[in-house]
């Protein structure tokens, strides 16, 4: 099969986060404005090209106020660095249907080689006759090495905000013509 270029599709693709809270509970959020564009072999994804731009200020909790605190300059700095922003060189096969995908992940100006967990789940004719196929990526960063330092110190010791954060992205790509 031959290299085809395939786009994310915004309406079936999520970009979720989680991180600690308090240290002990987990806090998750969405973004809800994301594009992206693979150019694979889907039978062979180590010669994939994958890229992928997510809107900062679509950051969403489900707590305005805290969506407010996370578009500050306190962490995403949305006003000033409006993307997040992925772009791969190295995928590598490490086992049916799984690979290692690496590239390098902006966030707030700050660019950072980051291994993902790549799954292709599959692939198949959606009901409007249009090719489409699923894939799952997982990494975790520490979200200090971004420049998101803000955090607040508990009475009972420890941190309010964890610095690890994982991100799971659940993607369904629609084959261009």
């Amino acid at each position: 099969m031959a290299k085809a270029k395939w786009v994310l599709d915004p309406s079936h693709t999520t970009a979720e986060f989680s991180v600690r809270h308090m240290m002990f509970t987990t806090v998750k959020g969405y973004f809800t404005k994301l594009e992206g564009q693979i150019v694979a072999d889907v039978a062979d994804l180590t010669t994939a090209e994958i890229s992928g731009t997510i809107d900062a200020a679509s950051v969403d909790t489900r707590d305005a106020q805290r969506d407010g605190h996370l578009r500050s300059a306190d962490f995403f700095d949305a006003e000033n660095h409006p993307k997040l922003t992925f772009q791969s060189y190295r995928i590598e096969k490490t086992g049916e249907n799984e690979y290692e995908l690496v590239g390098d992940l902006t966030i707030r100006g700050v660019t950072k080689s980051v291994i993902w967990s790549l799954t292709f789940d599959g692939q198949g004719k959606n009901p409007w006759g249009m090719e489409v196929a699923g894939f799952t990526a997982e990494t975790k960063i520490n979200r200090k090495e971004f420049g998101l330092t803000w955090n607040a110190a508990l009475e009972a010791g420890g941190w309010l905000v964890g610095d690890e954060v994982k991100f799971a992205l659940h993607i369904e790509a629609v084959k261009q013509a």
